[in-house]
């Protein structure tokens, strides 16, 4: 039987993963893949949460961030792509093409 200290472990975990990946890689799929994981910890927390105190206010939480998650990957990825056919390069310490 799972608990609720095993979903805080996994969302942590999760969680953990993706800050990494947020702070020391470069690439921006990568990136953006990491604030995926990271959205999806906390969807596992909201839910986990919910579930164990029979509360739906968490479930509408989780409803929204999924909203949130789906457009940050179209506008994220779109800008990705202008990005690399711009430059031809996706690395995030590269790219200095909107600095002022």
């Amino acid at each position: 039987m799972l608990t609720q200290g095993h979903y805080l472990a996994l969302s942590s975990i999760l969680f953990l993963i993706g800050l990494f990946g947020l702070l020391f890689r470069r690439n921006l799929i990568v990136i953006l893949v990491s604030i995926e994981i990271m959205l999806n910890a906390i969807i596992i927390l909201f839910a986990s949460i919910s579930y164990y105190t029979k509360d739906t206010s968490g479930y509408i939480v989780v409803f929204f961030i999924i909203a949130m998650a789906a457009a940050e990957a179209a506008i994220g990825l779109s800008l990705v792509v202008l990005i690399y056919r711009k430059l031809r390069r996706i690395y995030s310490d590269e790219i200095t093409f909107f600095k002022g």
